[in-house]
């Protein structure tokens, strides 16, 4: 397979891991898209852009409206000098709303204190504000949305938007219960986090008005890679660099969630490891030096380590599923897009 990117690896210089091409590529475009964002918050309640433009201000990596945007760019013979559409502007903000409408809901379920190193809207404003104004970039998502003029793309972003609820829903399900099975980890991760990373690559290249096989290839792409990125932070959670996080490492083992690392600990576990688990995840019933010791079993059975290791398949496997876009050395966007899969799974590299 001549053409493929797998084979491509072989006697290609793989970029290092990074997202500078991919902030590169989209920098013009991305500086349009934060105007179409500051232009749609804007409310006569002046609460609602304080609010969130606390949360948008605090950064983070845009890799969903950047994902938007390279979608766009995918079908042109020279991507850096591709001309964006308008319609790609609006749906990358429509992502990056609809992303943090569900960061102000979870920060709310969770309790949390802490986004991005930052104090979280919740802990600043209340709990009813931040569900609110969560609401409210949800409507104007859909606002944009709409503004497109595609059902289909309508069709794929709500549903991806209802997908992600689901997958809060089955996680909380989920929860204080690490006898899970990984299928349904990975189906959580999926729903979660990973469909709106694939919809919005997706979503990028159907207005870009490219082939069905490179929608199809972005796509999947943006599902590997999304799946990469989540199993990531999750293995990172058990971390000690709460720098690195920009949230307080541990956060998920005392909010009893179920993730990769735990349940490949419980699967090789002793009895003794599993009363544990039972004691702190279940039961939550927390004693000084848990986290340390959940750390220490972890670390008995590799089980961080070997997360990592899944973060780097699904990497692997966003890599290959850009085959049809071409071959990583005739191409800057394949790139970029190569750099920012293994970025995801960075620690795993």
């Amino acid at each position: 397979m001549e053409n493929s990117v797998a084979s491509d690896r072989a006697s290609a210089q793989l970029p290092a891991p990074s997202l500078d091409g991919m902030v590169g590529l989209c920098a013009g475009a991305m500086a349009d898209v934060n105007s179409v964002i500051l232009e749609k918050m804007a409310s006569d309640v002046p609460l609602i852009p304080e609010l969130a433009g606390h949360l948008i201000a605090a950064g983070g990596k845009r890799m969903r409206p950047m994902l938007t945007l390279l979608g766009a760019m995918a079908g042109s013979p020279d991507p850096q000098k591709a001309e964006t559409p308008k319609a790609a502007l609006y749906l990358a903000a429509a992502v990056e709303f609809i992303h943090n409408a569900t960061l102000l809901h979870d920060d709310v379920i969770d309790m949390s204190e802490k986004r991005r190193g930052r104090d979280t809207a919740n802990a600043l404003w209340g709990n009813e504000a931040s569900v609110l104004v969560g609401d409210f970039l949800f409507a104007r998502a859909f606002e944009l949305m709409v503004s497109t003029g595609d059902m289909e793309i309508l069709r794929m972003l709500s549903s991806a938007s209802a997908r992600i609820t689901e997958g809060e829903v089955m996680q909380m399900s989920m929860a204080g219960t690490p006898d899970s099975k990984m299928e349904d980890y990975i189906g959580v991760i999926t729903n979660k986090t990973a469909i709106l990373f694939a919809a919005a690559a997706e979503a990028g290249a159907r207005v870009g008005q490219t082939s069905d096989s490179i929608c199809r290839a972005m796509h999947d792409y943006g599902l590997a890679l999304g799946r990469a990125f989540q199993i990531c932070d999750d293995a990172l959670d058990y971390g000690t660099d709460s720098d690195v996080m920009g949230k307080k490492c541990g956060d998920d083992f005392y909010d009893g969630k179920i993730t990769m690392p735990v349940i490949l600990a419980w699967q090789e576990g002793t009895a003794e490891e599993r009363d544990f688990w039972t004691r702190t995840l279940s039961q939550q019933e927390y004693r000084e030096g848990d986290l340390q010791m959940a750390r220490d079993i972890l670390s008995r059975h590799n089980a961080v380590e070997r997360a990592l290791a899944h973060a780097k398949i699904e990497a692997e496997a966003a890599i290959t599923a850009l085959a049809p876009l071409g071959k990583i050395e005739e191409n800057v966007l394949v790139q970029a897009l190569v750099s920012g899969a293994r970025f995801a799974a960075k620690r795993a590299y």
